[in-house]
């Protein structure tokens, strides 16, 4: 058996399956009037909402859900709205699931504190450019709209509704676990239907775990707040190609895939593969398991969809593959393992990229690599090292400004000259991440 831990950047996970045998799903129908959460009450400053224990909204101890809002003050931006998915890792395991088997469990196993975006790993907002109002490496023009963080605390990539029972490294202690996160997710998108809705632009996004967060729950949001105009970008955490009935040799994730559903509870029919299908029941068919990723070009034809990811990423492939793949496994960390992930990776980036083509509401940014996080993330920290020279594109801050004016066709963009650059501004950072990745395994 492959040892039960996943990163929060998972390319394993599906929105759409559902299956033929089970009781029809009701679609799922915005909750704006009801009991929400507390209003805002704050400008330029963050502040706390819990959601409501009736929602089913919990982290993964059962401990109350919380995020967070900071309202702008800037008149012209009042009603522009970024939401940002926390990346982080993931468990399906007893011991990842409590952070004791490394540190790409699952994140926040101890829950979301009301001081959390002061002391947790949004570290005041820095972590990513979008999240800060004066970024100190990287501007973006959502710094001056109402920004909510989405905190991941579910080991499940923002996606679950399961509670699970945890006992195979202590069989004598078992821990229920929540995974949650599409109940989080829920609770989100009816907080802002209620409070920040009908707004004139919005930008979902969302890093690693929280990329496919972003794609997860886009139609959920989009559906709550119904904005003028929407966009999404989901950095490095993409929805792959993937059969469920494929081949290893034909999907590389398909192992992943179908240990996840059944962990995180997708597939039941409260889960969130079948509850999408039921929503929306052109996006995908019940055996393609990146469906969505495609199917929300087809539901809302008049948004602009942005996936971005490098094509070296060696910690989101190391969780899709190696635990599977023992001839990976088998190789010490490093570069001849990192090169076994790239064959598996490279060939699924193919096959996502070719299912996006059709549709002129998708757009991609893929670059080769940087150094900095094993090339996992370009929005992390900032955008530096994150360009396509050969396209003249400067960094992937240029396809966010892209995204977001709807005057201009969509960027697509994969780079053929296989650069990895250093970013400057975060060289020290990127030093001390390659060491801890090395000491971890990775």
């Amino acid at each position: 058996m492959p040892r039960q831990i996943v990163h929060g950047a998972l390319s394993a996970l599906t929105l759409v399956v559902a299956s033929s045998t089970w009781a029809a799903p009701a679609p799922w129908v915005p909750n704006t009037t009801g009991n929400v959460g507390p209003a805002p009450a704050t400008f330029n400053k963050w502040e706390a909402i819990e959601a409501p224990a009736a929602s089913g909204a919990s982290c993964g101890n059962g401990s109350p859900y919380r995020f967070f809002v900071n309202r702008t003050t800037t008149a012209a931006n009042a009603k522009k709205t970024v939401i940002m998915f926390e990346g982080g890792g993931a468990c399906w395991e007893q011991n990842a699931c409590q952070m004791k088997d490394g540190v790409l469990g699952a994140t926040n196993y101890k829950g979301i504190p009301t001081n959390y975006m002061s002391t947790g790993l949004a570290l005041g907002g820095l972590i990513t450019p979008f999240t800060s109002r004066t970024h100190p490496l990287q501007k973006v023009q959502t710094q001056s709209w109402n920004i909510v963080y989405v905190p991941y605390c579910t080991g499940d990539v923002h996606t679950g509704n399961k509670v699970a029972t945890y006992g195979d490294a202590d069989p004598a202690n078992p821990i229920t676990y929540y995974h949650r996160g599409f109940k989080n997710g829920e609770a989100v998108a009816n907080w802002v239907g209620r409070y920040l809705p009908k707004q004139d632009q919005l930008l979902v996004t969302g890093f690693s775990a929280g990329g496919v967060g972003a794609t997860a729950m886009y139609g959920l949001i989009r559906l709550a707040d119904q904005p003028k105009q929407s966009a999404m970008l989901a950095d490095s955490g993409p929805l792959f190609q993937v059969d469920r009935n494929a081949s290893p040799e034909e999907a590389p994730s398909v192992l992943l895939h179908n240990k996840i559903r059944v962990a995180w509870g997708l597939d039941g029919d409260n889960g969130l593969a079948s509850r999408m299908i039921a929503t929306f029941p052109t996006a995908g068919t019940v055996d393609n398991l990146g469906s969505l990723t495609t199917g929300l070009a087809k539901v809302f034809p008049q948004d602009r969809l942005g996936y971005a990811i490098f094509q070296a990423d060696a910690v989101f492939s190391s969780f899709s593959y190696t635990k599977f793949y023992p001839e990976i496994a088998a190789v010490p960390a490093g570069a001849k393992r990192d090169a076994l992930l790239k064959t598996k990776w490279v060939k699924e980036i193919g096959t996502w990229v070719d299912a996006m083509k059709p549709y002129s509401n998708t757009g991609y940014y893929i670059p080769y690599g940087r150094d900095f996080l094993k090339a996992h993330t370009l929005t992390t920290a900032s955008f530096a090292g994150t360009g396509i020279k050969e396209a003249n594109l400067a960094d992937v801050g240029v396809f966010v400004d892209n995204l977001l004016d709807p005057s201009q066709p969509l960027i697509r963009a994969y780079e053929t000259q296989r650069t990895t650059p250093n970013p400057s501004g975060i060289a020290l950072i990127s030093w001390v991440n390659t060491a801890f990745y090395a000491l971890f395994g990775l």
